[in-house]
């Protein structure tokens, strides 16, 4: 298992009613009925990954040589898919979770989450 997996996943289902759900056989993370992050299928064999909305950090994400826009017209709502490596920055990962999270989450949830 992928060393970030484990910590990123606690780290999103730690926010303020974040609670994990398993559409079309992926695990995400949601608020309300709202997906904040995508982790991607429970498949094994596949890489980590995950997919979040930062529409303040897309361009950044963007430059990482393992960023990449998800398709199906995503990128227009500033979503990134992210297939990290093992040494990836662990507390630049989670902030991108809490842009996520504050991008979709109601305003009342926002304040209690972690500063930006």
């Amino acid at each position: 298992m992928h060393p970030l997996a484990e910590p990123l996943r606690a780290y999103a289902l730690g926010l303020p009613e974040a609670w994990e759900d398993h559409p079309w056989g992926e695990n995400v993370a949601k608020i309300g009925k709202k997906v904040f992050v995508f982790f991607g299928l429970t498949d094994t064999d596949r890489p980590f990954s995950l997919t979040v909305k930062l529409p303040e950090s897309s361009e950044t994400a963007l430059s990482l040589p393992w960023g990449t826009s998800p398709g199906y017209g995503l990128d227009r709502g500033h979503w990134v898919w992210l297939s990290p490596p093992e040494d990836a920055p662990l507390d630049m990962l989670e902030e991108w979770i809490a842009e996520s999270y504050r991008a979709v989450a109601p305003k009342r949830l926002v304040q209690k989450a972690a500063p930006t």
